[in-house]
């Protein structure tokens, strides 16, 4: 088959397809006005509805204003004054349109001889879907992503595809060989495609020239291996967009009459799933067009055969029908239903009225049944929030009601709705640490609930005040305790969400370390040494974490740290320096001091949090059983490096610049001196927090000894130590018991 009539089949194909989909088929039914009066409601082939308008008078907004090119034969829509054909509007919020796809072609000896970043730029009334379009890359050589704006923020996705000959492509699969997907988030209203190559084409050149990039409807496109070719001359290819009006509630919008935007009396407002704004619909029984006034009318449910589901005979009402039975029958006059029966004997009436009396008796227990039951989870509830404290934590949030960060005491019922009754499908984590799920509260903020530990019933007053103090944590970089429910047999605690993963999945997966540069490692290191800092010394209360590590340090949209995971932490009364505990931690970050001691100080933190940091230097996890026994941990392994000056030999390769290594050095010294075995030996926090936004801005601050001298000031290499706990790589350990069991127990890996 020929380059032109493969052309011509896909093209055919992909017409066939959109002229088959549901939003096509959503006419207005015969007669029903679909534009305002005195405006076109046709673009050549296509109906355009009102707020779609071609000319000021005649759209509901600028957002709505569709181009009519007659330049075409026939003419063409397109989106406002842009590029962006338009192939379809359905009422129902969406339109199909032809955006430019991105082409990137290279000659023999891999010259780029053409390349198209194609921008779509909509208005925060109109939406990608996210769900019928997928970011689509083909060719044998290439990686292609998407970036733009979603809500207020920026946002970039991609995906590879490569292959070595024609017989790596398989027809229809879009997994990576010579063909890649990759789905878009919600609420994007900006997409920008780009596309590279990893060899620019040099060793594929012979069967593979060209890549393509192009976010299109899923249902349109299955995979040939003729696509590395026939999509050559093809400009455009089809994308589902959803529409909105205006950009805020339903409830906002029907405070202004003058603007708001279902004029039909028989329709209804409702908040469509992606994007801002509000659509309108018609009225069950009505069909029309709710966006102009008088635009929904009744439909004849009787004279359409689809809707008419009556036996015998129907009659039609307002907005509505009924099926009627002629004299001397009786029943429901459905042909669902009984239908139409004839006579009215007195068996019948009899086994009528049995019928109704066992139908209100099982009624009443019914109701019985369940006011028993709602009264009985009332009393449930009821002791367990006793159980928990809720008197006592009610007591103290009385006496902080100044503060606009005292914890919030949810009621069961609040959360059950905020995580649909806690369905498995808004599950975000699950350990030892107990469940956690994903909620929406009522104001709209999204939530991380989880079920704690159970809380011992003589140590309530402590589990309060823990409580109370971590709510009272205001830090730009530590995950906001948000409050509790007390209702529940195991407590449930509420935390901010945070969207990006833990520091520990950035370093260590593959997929992400690539991303994340030195310089922002090194932000996130400053931000984690404030927050810690801020813990000992700044907090009203001091506080140790006791479980510094990169799973325990979160990540927002802008990679900003987010401490999280006090489970394990520990109030320090104000005339102490130190806590008698046994041990606590994850092996591999755990100060060996304290492991010797059971002396828990500030300087415990400082110590993990010096693993952290080489973590980030080396991309090396902190435990690892792969490693030779010498070097399993992480933290004996880089002082031995350091002591043979071999630095530069364990950092990772991108973190390695040519014009960063004496600020390379002079972290290394930083980690260096928070890893020595005493903890009188080690900075503060402080001065660690200090000294990197230092090294950040380009200062000097000789505030860290980085050189120490003497037998009593060894390293953990040379002082010979090595844990003797036995487990396995980035698991938790708990030695003995402790005063406390775990509170305050954050999604261990994800904060959510």
């Amino acid at each position: 088959m020929g380059f032109l009539q493969i052309q011509f089949l896909n093209l055919l194909a992909i017409l066939v397809i959109i002229a088959s989909s549901p939003s096509s088929l959503s006419a207005t039914p015969p007669n029903f006005p679909i534009a305002k009066p005195n405006c076109t409601d046709r673009c050549g082939n296509l109906s355009i509805p009102y707020p779609f308008g071609t000319t000021p008078d005649c759209y509901q907004s600028h957002s709505f204003f569709v181009t009519c090119n007659h330049s075409f034969s026939p003419p063409r829509a397109f989106i406002q004054n842009s590029s962006v054909e338009i192939t379809d509007i359905s009422r129902d919020g969406q339109l199909r349109v032809l955006p430019f796809i991105a082409r990137n072609c290279y000659s023999r000896n891999g010259t780029n001889v053409y390349s198209n970043r194609p921008l779509i730029q909509l208005s925060r009334s109109f939406t990608v879907n996210n769900t019928a379009n997928k970011l689509t890359i083909i060719g044998c050589d290439t990686y292609g992503f998407i970036t733009g704006r979603r809500l207020n923020g920026n946002y970039s996705t991609g995906c590879i595809a490569t292959c070595d000959s024609m017989n790596d492509l398989t027809q229809g699969s879009c997994t990576g060989l010579g063909c890649c997907q990759a789905p878009i988030p919600k609420e994007v209203w900006s997409v920008r495609l780009r596309l590279g190559s990893l060899e620019n084409y040099t060793s594929v050149w012979s069967f593979n020239n060209c890549s393509y990039a192009f976010l299109m409807e899923e249902s349109a496109f299955r995979f040939s291996p003729e696509n590395l070719t026939n999509l050559r001359n093809v400009k455009k290819l089809p994308m589902v967009v959803d529409w909105a009006i205006g950009n805020g509630t339903c409830k906002e919008a029907k405070r202004n009459a003058s603007s708001y935007a279902c004029k039909s009396v028989n329709s209804k407002c409702y908040k469509p799933d992606n994007g801002y704004g509000y659509r309108c619909s018609c009225l069950k029984g009505y069909q029309g067009n709710p966006y102009l006034i008088g635009g929904c009318q009744d439909v004849n449910e009787c004279e359409d055969s689809h809707l008419n589901i009556c036996e015998k005979r129907c009659v039609n009402t307002i907005g509505d029908f009924h099926c009627a039975c002629p004299k001397g029958y009786h029943g429901d006059g459905r042909k669902d239903g009984q239908g139409c029966i004839n006579g009215e004997s007195l068996a019948f009436k009899l086994a009528t009225g049995i019928a109704s009396g066992i139908i209100v008796l099982l009624l009443i227990a019914a109701w019985l049944r369940v006011g028993l039951k709602r009264r009985r989870k009332i009393k449930t509830r009821q002791m367990f929030f006793l159980q928990n404290g809720g008197i006592l934590l009610q007591e103290k949030i009385t006496r902080r009601r100044k503060s606009s960060n005292a914890a919030t005491i949810f009621s069961e019922l609040e959360l059950q709705k905020a995580t649909n009754n806690f369905h498995k499908d808004t599950i975000i984590g699950q350990g030892g640490f107990g469940t956690v799920y994903k909620g929406f509260l009522s104001d709209n903020r999204i939530v991380a609930i989880k079920k704690s530990k159970k809380v011992n019933p003589d140590q309530v007053e402590q589990f309060i005040n823990e409580v109370i103090i971590l709510s009272q944590i205001n830090h730009r970089n530590v995950v906001k305790l948000l409050g509790c429910c007390l209702e529940t047999e195991v407590p449930l605690l509420v935390y901010e969400f945070i969207s990006n993963g833990t520091l520990f999945e950035h370093v260590h997966d593959e997929t992400k370390t690539h991303f994340l540069s030195w310089e922002m490692r090194l932000k996130i290191a400053t931000e984690t040494a404030n927050v810690l800092a801020y813990l000992h010394s700044a907090a009203s209360t001091p506080i140790i974490h006791r479980d510094v590590k990169s799973a325990n340090i979160l990540l927002d949209d802008n990679l900003t740290a987010k401490v999280s995971d006090f489970g394990d932490s520990r109030l320090v009364p104000l005339d102490q320096t130190q806590l008698s505990t046994m041990v606590h931690g994850t092996s591999g970050y755990l100060d060996p001091e304290y492991m010797q001691t059971n002396k828990l100080t500030a300087k415990s933190d400082v110590y993990s949090f010096g693993v952290v940091l080489v973590e980030l230097l080396t991309g090396k996890t902190a435990l690892s059983f792969a490693r030779p026994e010498e070097d399993r941990n992480l933290a004996n392994l880089f002082l031995s490096v350091m002591k043979q000056e071999r630095l530069f030999e364990i950092l990772e390769d991108n973190v390695v610049k040519q014009e960063n290594n004496e600020q390379l050095r002079k972290v290394a010294m930083v980690a260096k001196s928070c890893l020595y075995v005493k903890g009188d030996d080690r900075p503060s926090m402080k001065e660690v927090a200090m000294e990197l936004e230092g090294l950040m801005l380009g200062e000097k601050h000789p505030r860290i000894q980085t050189e120490h001298s003497g037998e009593d000031k060894e390293s953990m290499l040379e002082a010979g130590f090595s844990g003797s706990i036995n487990v396995g790589e980035g698991n938790s350990i708990s030695i003995g018991f402790d005063t406390v069991e775990d509170h305050i127990v954050l999604p261990e890996g994800r904060g959510r």
